[in-house]
């Protein structure tokens, strides 16, 4: 079984976050990190090929320093990565990295099949959620979100989904791309020799060229969707502070009761 894990880098998410003259998150302040809920995604990739046998690809789309994200997944046991570079693809929204990812997973098809695409069920600069099925629209195969378990037997992929209400069982035939949430495992750590080979293993650029893409399918000019404005959070001037002289629970308690809070 062949399993490929897109990942993402993004910026750290207790870093100050910066927007652009373009109304983009700035991603060039050098403390960029793979995507904490890709985490989970890469773990059960890693469960899956230990269990049924196979390889699990690291993919993702970015520019130079996205490479961390996939020596990251590398680093977990991951078997080979892919990094899809090009300025093009900058400014590109969720449907244009999901055709560069589309085109990627089909790239790799061609020289082996893939089985199962699995991905975070976010990703932490945008949380959108809209990632996976627009990749799944683009492969014309299974989408099944929000996986909190994954199981494969018998060419066939099973989830479980855990909503507010109920629980659902999901099956689709292979391939099918699912993307599975925090909730679904423990993310391993990589210890020492995962850390150094990872440092030395080669990973493969690829090149909208490579992938068939034209410039205008990704990047500001294929987006569907477009930043009219961006501005930082104003600040809250309706705030009231308590300072604790022993009555703050009965101070707080009033001003819950007063607004009809409580």
């Amino acid at each position: 079984m062949r399993i490929v894990v897109c990942v993402k880098h993004v910026p750290d998410i207790q870093s100050d976050r910066a927007l652009g003259a373009d109304g983009r998150v700035v991603r060039d302040g050098g403390d960029g990190t793979l995507n904490e809920l890709d985490e989970n995604a890469l773990e059960a990739a890693l469960v899956l090929a230990e269990e049924a046998g196979g390889e699990v690809v690291a993919l993702t789309v970015g520019p130079d320093d996205a490479v961390d994200a996939v020596r990251k997944g590398l680093a977990m046991g991951a078997d080979d990565a892919v990094h899809v570079v090009d300025d093009a693809i900058a400014g590109s929204d969720a449907i244009g990295t999901a055709r560069v990812l589309a085109a990627a997973v089909r790239h790799l098809s061609q020289e082996r099949p893939v089985d199962l695409v699995v991905t975070g069920m976010a990703g932490l600069d945008g949380l959108t959620s809209l990632l996976p099925t627009a990749l799944a629209a683009l492969l014309d195969v299974p989408a099944l979100p929000l996986a909190a378990e994954v199981t494969v037997a018998d060419g066939t992929v099973r989830v479980r989904r855990e909503l507010d209400q109920a629980t659902e069982v999901l099956e689709a035939t292979l391939p099918a791309v699912v993307s599975v949430t925090d909730q679904t495992n423990e993310p391993r750590y990589p210890n020492f020799k995962g850390i150094m080979a990872a440092r030395k293993k080669p990973v493969t650029t690829l090149t909208l060229a490579d992938l068939g893409l034209a410039a205008t399918d990704v990047g500001a000019a294929g987006a569907r969707t477009q930043v009219v404005e961006a501005a930082p959070r104003p600040t809250r001037e309706d705030r009231v502070l308590i300072n604790d002289t022993g009555d703050a629970g009965i101070r707080l308690a009033a001003y819950l009761v007063d607004n009809q809070l409580a």
